[in-house]
């Protein structure tokens, strides 16, 4: 059995441009992405030949995935698991496990990073050893975040997010980001309510983005979930260095350059009541790879 810690991403700049008939209306994207430790834990066991993939969930906020109507078929690991059974020539006969602390729905790639996981987690548990450059080929078939979270850390996404340029580690532009404040401890203000993608982006098609924002759906984001914005201006006022919509939303998150500001946006938070959950984290992060050495066999 293997097992893998994937990380959250955000976006901590967000472009985005017009939608492409030939990537099925998805829209152009110049973004900067960064993983978070906010992880989600995907483990890989080898079932005997034939009895095809299971998949167990875990956790306290399992959102639509709990649902009696989700289509196990189409949940992201499961994808990734038949993506990589494809492309390696293996069957699918994978006991599929997942540890959800990610908030489903929340705009932080929650469901990219389980396949991302399971990517990796068979990778190593079939004894592949593929670059980095084929997983992310593999993750790219399937979504536009999954390829940078195969790796974490910081990355510029082009195309529709799926191109990913690595920003290394002592670079310029990784140094950069550090400088301006994107880097250490930081705060998710989650919610209980979920935010459809797709509902993002169409009210953007119809209002644009926000005057500065450097997240391009804050503004169509906020429109639908007016607590996220609350969030973003008590953070802001109580000293954040950043604060922003992650993604498509609705979590927000808030960079505290400082223990003494990160009380304060804990403190404002919780006095407002402008989130539901709050979940501490730093960044960067990359996946983590737990390899188990067992002589029983997942049925």
């Amino acid at each position: 059995m293997v097992s893998v810690d994937c990380p959250a991403k955000t976006n901590l700049t967000l472009e985005v441009g017009a939608s492409r008939a030939e990537w099925g209306g998805r829209h152009e994207l110049d973004t900067i992405y960064c993983a978070i430790s906010l992880t989600d834990t995907v483990s890989a066991a080898v079932k005997p030949a034939g009895t095809g993939f299971s998949l167990d969930l875990a956790g306290k906020h399992l959102g639509d995935l709990a649902s009696s109507s989700a289509d196990m078929r189409r949940n992201h690991a499961v994808m990734a698991l038949f993506a990589m059974a494809e492309a390696a020539g293996r069957e699918p006969d994978i006991a599929l496990t997942i540890d959800k602390r990610i908030p489903v729905g929340a705009g932080l790639a929650g469901g990219s990073a389980d396949a991302a996981a399971t990517i990796l987690a068979l990778d190593k548990l079939w004894g592949l050893n593929w670059p980095i450059e084929r997983l992310r080929e593999v993750a790219a078939t399937l979504g536009a975040d999954m390829p940078f979270c195969v790796a974490g850390g910081y990355a510029r996404g082009t195309g529709y997010g799926e191109v990913i340029e690595s920003i290394d580690e002592g670079s310029e532009t990784e140094r950069a980001l550090r400088a301006d404040g994107y880097a250490g401890a930081l705060l998710v203000g989650a919610y209980r309510t979920q935010l459809s993608t797709p509902d993002v982006y169409r009210l953007f098609d119809a209002i644009g983005a926000g005057s500065g924002d450097r997240n391009h759906l804050q503004k169509a984001a906020i429109r639908l979930h007016p607590r996220s914005g609350q969030a973003v201006d008590a953070a802001l006022e109580a000293g954040a260095r950043h604060a922003f919509v992650s993604g498509s939303g609705p979590s927000v998150v808030a960079f505290t350059p400082t223990p003494a500001v990160r009380r304060q946006v804990l403190a404002a938070w919780e006095r407002s009541g402008a989130v539901d959950r709050i979940i501490a984290a730093e960044a960067p992060a990359r996946p983590h790879i737990h390899p188990h050495i067992s002589v029983t066999v997942a049925r």
